[in-house]
């Protein structure tokens, strides 16, 4: 079976289209299949801020637990009854959003190396989640909130860890104390914080992290949410009684669906699923060689290597890394500067976005072998800078194609002609933008600079920087007196070389006007 036919491939494959059909839709920008981590953090931002709303008027006693919700949400389209009905909405977009995102994680490999850390404190607080949303339904301790404690107790009371079965509390009316309701107001107070504490763990080994989405998509997402509240308001199921059978029920199945699969299998088969599944993903980083075809190397690229004398701690680097993988420490060569760059080889993405931001990743440098403050050894400036001479050598006078891809993205060798120059990247934030100078300069009539989209960079903010510095807004930059209209930024996810070649045919047709008019534009073009 070849690589491309196995299951995995496949589904990575159909996860990019369904991607890039948001995109068509959406932008890439506000592609909602882009900012899951983001949206995720949204709907705990809305939980968080409607949860203290609830708590507020909420009556923490078994007997007044019922009335005080029904007396808040007596009109459903009453600010009390929007407020719950956006709690348990919030709460539904949250485990959403969390499913995808470990899915879209999964299919794209990102669970080893210097993802490892992210993955297993992601992974881990999924049970906190699982609490967090089926806890809150006791609180209301109306009959689903019934249904959900006994179903809980009986599952729980399948695990030989206690005394007494759990399922004794709900035995009877008098068996609902005040104490024992104050215990479940703890529970669901107490492991949100947890979570939240957890979510802060899990975003510690990544810079800039994004913890709020675009403006507009995260209104949006509000919009609806408040629409589904109205349109579909949560209201209560009546009192609980547990001399009574609760049926029938309006059941949430996102949160609630692990007491249905309890009772249509049984308790040990629950147990038997869900531990399997968790203890899968807390094993996966740790499997040698584990389904490689994902998209995550079974061997660890080469991390990124400094050179002190030709680092002098302008911090560049430090500032641009997407892993927190660099730390400045003092440089022992006092002469060239007061700090030296270190890189951690646990944290590196092995990306190139700090060679591409190092001052002396410049091609005018007139030493034959060009060395950089900061490096990758898979693919040196050096030899890019060789690669580059090289090629422009061989392309037609005056109307040759440079083009810059990402091996993450779309394929650039897929343009290679007689009149381009197709030069792969592990990242486009390893370019350094004085390359596009360069090429311009030694005899391209065009360079074009493919980079990943929005949202799909491998290495998280590679097609970013990459933009900043094209257009003059991030150190290192394009000089201004590059003609802009001979240099163009586009981007094509891996699978959309069709985007990459378009551009292609559009710089080439372009190129006759482009030598006719050479003044500068104060922005860069963007595909």
């Amino acid at each position: 079976m070849k690589a491309s036919e196995f299951p995995s491939t496949r589904a990575l494959a159909a996860w990019r289209r369904l991607e890039q059909g948001f995109d068509r839709a959406f932008d890439a920008r506000l592609n909602p299949l882009r900012q899951l981590g983001a949206l995720g953090f949204l709907a705990i931002w809305l939980l968080a801020l409607s949860g203290i709303w609830l708590y507020a008027v909420f009556d923490t006693s078994a007997g007044g637990a019922y009335d005080s919700i029904m007396r808040l949400s007596r009109a459903p389209w009453s600010p009390g009854g929007l407020i719950r009905s956006l709690h348990r909405y919030a709460a539904d977009a949250f485990v959403v959003f969390t499913v995808l995102h470990l899915l879209r994680e999964a299919l794209h490999g990102r669970w080893r190396h210097f993802r490892r850390y992210s993955w297993l404190t992601g992974a881990a607080l999924l049970p906190l989640t699982a609490v967090s949303a089926i806890g809150g339904f006791w609180l209301n301790w109306d009959r689903l909130g019934q249904f959900s404690a006994v179903a809980t107790a009986e599952w729980l009371d399948a695990l030989p860890l206690l005394a007494n079965p759990l399922a004794r509390n709900f035995l009877g009316s008098e068996s609902v104390s005040d104490r024992l309701f104050s215990l479940l107001v703890f529970v669901h107070v107490g492991v949100p914080l947890l979570l939240l504490f957890g979510l802060w763990f899990h975003i510690q080994r990544i810079t800039r992290a994004t913890v709020f989405p675009p403006r507009a998509l995260a209104l949006g997402t509000l919009g609806a949410l408040l629409v589904l509240a109205c349109a579909a308001p949560v209201t209560g199921q009546g009192p609980a009684d547990l001399a009574r059978v609760p049926t029938p029920l309006d059941l949430d199945w996102i949160l609630l669906f692990v007491h249905p699969l309890m009772y249509a299998t049984s308790a040990g088969f629950t147990w038997a699923l869900t531990l399997g599944i968790f203890g899968a993903l807390l094993a996966l980083p740790f499997l040698p060689a584990a389904v490689p075809r994902l998209g995550s190397p079974a061997e660890r690229p080469p991390a990124a290597v400094v050179d002190p004398v030709n680092c002098n701690g302008c911090r560049r680097c430090f500032a641009d890394c997407p892993f927190a993988a660099i730390t400045m420490v003092p440089h022992p060569i006092r002469r060239i500067g007061r700090e030296l760059a270190q890189v951690d080889p646990k944290l590196c993405a092995s990306c190139g976005i700090c060679a591409g931001a190092c001052p002396s990743s410049t091609p005018f440098r007139s030493t034959a072998a060009l060395v950089t403050g900061i490096d990758m050894p898979q693919l040196p400036v050096g030899d890019l800078r060789q690669r580059l001479r090289s090629g422009l050598g061989r392309l037609p006078s005056s109307r040759g194609i440079v083009v810059f891809g990402c091996a993450q993205g779309a394929d650039a060798r897929r343009v290679t002609a007689p009149d381009v120059l197709a030069l792969p990247l592990i990242c486009t934030g390893q370019l350094p933008p004085s390359f596009v100078e360069y090429a311009l300069r030694d005899g391209a009539a065009g360079v074009l600079v493919a980079s990943c989209r929005d949202g799909g960079c491998a290495f998280r903010l590679g097609a970013r920087w990459t933009a900043e510095r094209l257009d003059g807004t991030r150190e290192p930059r394009l000089r201004t007196r590059v003609p802009r209209a001979r240099v163009r930024l586009i981007q094509a996810d891996a699978g959309e070389e069709a985007v990459l070649e378009v551009a292609v045919a559009s710089m080439r047709a372009r190129l006759p006007e482009i030598k006719e008019n050479r003044r500068p534009k104060a922005k860069m073009h963007h595909g």
